[in-house]
């Protein structure tokens, strides 16, 4: 269901800007212009349908924010959006439990609610561990969190960081006090970038030490950031959301790295990278089998590059179903490798057999042409620790599944 947004707003300008805007960010906006009106549309529907909520601080029979109070009460998180915004105005919106506050007069500000409408939708998704040996502190920080739809866990020591960490491998932030119970923390923050580098996990120092030395402590131990107490919530959030925007990039330029950009699979490049790693262990089977196309050009050549483009996805996307506990890769043109860890021999024929039988089981559909697909497979059941060495042999027993009349499998 597309999440919602529910704008209260009585400027037909802002309004309309404001639609505009959830609406480019993929979300849809519901309206209401009065406090009364906000009240009417929660009768007939339910606020866990929305992602938040955009609320003017003046409203007709709201002059004060009730309207503020009144989505808060409602448990969606809220952004402010005001005409002025003095220190006092300023002061009297962060007192509430806000998600933050946006000037109607700084049109840049709106480039910022497009990237904070998108931020909230996607912390949903994001784990965050606040180590703070004081309980109040733990809890206002998690509820401060919790505001921006962050999955909060809470711990008083190191040990139980680790314990966490170890439970919850997508974390993607550390708030760290530096009174933290168990080991130094500045120590500890260097004992966990041992496993967990700065692209994968965010760690920021916090501390209400009157030592100036602390922070560069922290960050030199490895700590992505330090923010002293007490914090400004404003900067404290900008500096969370730099960190794991950073990180989220990092993300995106790995997978775009190892990801075929037509079929989706992890590439050639992946596919070693993850051979290697199974084969750190020792493994009683491996097996590598090699997947060509049949008569490939011939579809390119009679119904053109976009047919057969089609046909690739169509067979990658058996593939990674048939094999989603495996390892799967485009190595490149109409060529596709899967390699099996520890499976037996027989069981990986069998497994390799059902493969070819699912890619050709149905015709690909291309602007209602029904394009016929079968695959020829090598497979060599023979371990080795040197993968180039399998497949080799993988690929001279698919010379003979196509030599031998194709659509076949060929094993050792």
């Amino acid at each position: 269901m597309q999440q919602k947004v529910l704008i209260i707003e009585d400027s037909s300008t802002s309004l309309a800007l404001l639609k505009k805007l959830v609406e480019r960010a993929g979300l849809k906006p519901v309206v209401a212009t009065t406090l009364a009106e906000a009240r009417h549309i929660f009768l007939h529907s339910d606020p866990e349908h929305y992602l938040c909520a955009i609320v003017d601080y003046h409203l007709p029979d709201a002059p004060n924010g009730e309207a503020i109070d009144y989505a808060i009460d409602s448990f969606i998180p809220t952004i402010v959006s005001t005409g002025k915004l003095d220190a006092d105005t300023r002061n009297r919106v962060l007192a509430k439990d806000v998600v933050d506050y946006i000037p109607k007069e700084n049109a840049q500000v709106f480039d910022y609610l497009m990237r904070l409408l998108s931020r909230l939708e996607k912390n949903k998704g994001i784990e965050v561990i606040v180590a703070d040996p004081k309980r109040q502190n733990r809890t206002a920080m998690a509820a401060l969190l919790r505001r921006h739809n962050f999955i909060t866990l809470e711990c008083a020591t190191t040990e139980d960081v680790e314990t966490l960490l170890g439970k919850h491998p997508n974390v993607k932030l550390l708030l760290i006090d530096s009174e933290i119970k168990g080991e130094l923390a500045t120590q500890f923050v260097a004992h966990l970038r041992k496993t967990y580098s700065k692209e994968t996990l965010a760690i920021l120092g916090l501390s209400a030490d009157e030592n100036n030395l602390l922070s560069a402590r922290f960050i030199k131990s490895g700590a992505n950031d330090f923010v002293k107490k007490p914090f400004c919530h404003e900067e404290l959030l900008c500096r969370i959301t730099l960190n794991i925007d950073l990180i989220e990039k990092v993300e995106t330029i790995r997978r775009t790295a190892n990801t075929d950009y037509l079929t989706g699979l992890p590439n050639r490049r992946h596919f070693f990278y993850t051979v290697d790693q199974y084969q750190q262990a020792p493994l009683s089977h491996q097996s590598v089998a090699l997947i060509d196309l049949d008569h490939f050009k011939r579809i390119n050549d009679t119904y053109g590059h976009d047919a057969g483009d089609a046909v690739l996805k169509a067979v990658a996307r058996r593939i990674a179903s048939h094999c989603a506990d495996l390892v799967v890769s485009r190595f490149g043109g109409e060529e596709f490798c899967v390699y099996l860890p520890d499976l037996p021999s027989e069981a990986a024929i069998e497994r390799i057999e059902a493969l070819r039988q699912h890619i050709a089981s149905k015709p690909v559909n291309f602007k209602d042409q029904m394009l016929p697909v079968t695959a020829s497979i090598g497979l060599t059941t023979a371990s080795s620790t040197n993968v180039h060495e399998m497949l080799t042999r993988a690929d001279k027993l698919l010379y003979q599944a196509k030599t031998g009349g194709r659509n076949q499998v060929a094993h050792d």
